[in-house]
């Protein structure tokens, strides 16, 4: 049985993604560990109080979302795990796919203006991902 990684920060399409993921580890015979980072880069220059009353809100949010991916993953007849990181995306994802000895990295396709990644840039770093640990990589 391997486990599958899928980062997700909620909306319509990381269920998209989720979906995705969890149609896989089906397939598979695989469990899915979903994963939420917080990053807070975004107010590097606002006052440190504020800071960590957001950064509060947003992990309270990021479990929320974590649960009802599990949930999901769960009526399904899928194993789930709930994993949440503190720092930058595109680093977190690495590590704890490292970390957790994860079989495969899932990644969601952009989805409009809204997305954090252009196509050519989610490739580019799902190479990167599959070249500096090894892990099998896709965007789905």
């Amino acid at each position: 049985m391997g486990l599958i990684l899928c980062a997700t920060r909620g909306g319509e399409a990381s269920f998209r993604t989720q979906n995705a993921a969890i149609a896989l580890a089906k397939e598979r015979g695989d469990e899915v560990a979903f994963l939420y980072v917080v990053d807070l880069n975004f107010l590097d220059k606002t006052a440190a109080p504020i800071v960590v009353d957001v950064e509060n809100e947003i992990s309270q949010m990021g479990k929320f979302l974590l649960l009802v991916a599990k949930e999901r993953a769960t009526d399904q007849g899928v194993e789930a795990r709930m994993i949440s990181r503190k720092g930058k995306v595109r680093e977190k994802i690495k590590q704890t796919a490292i970390e957790i000895g994860a079989t495969l990295v899932v990644l969601g396709r952009p989805a409009g203006e809204t997305s954090a990644f252009r196509l050519s840039s989610l490739e580019a770093y799902a190479q990167e991902i599959q070249k500096e640990t090894g892990i099998e990589t896709q965007i789905v």
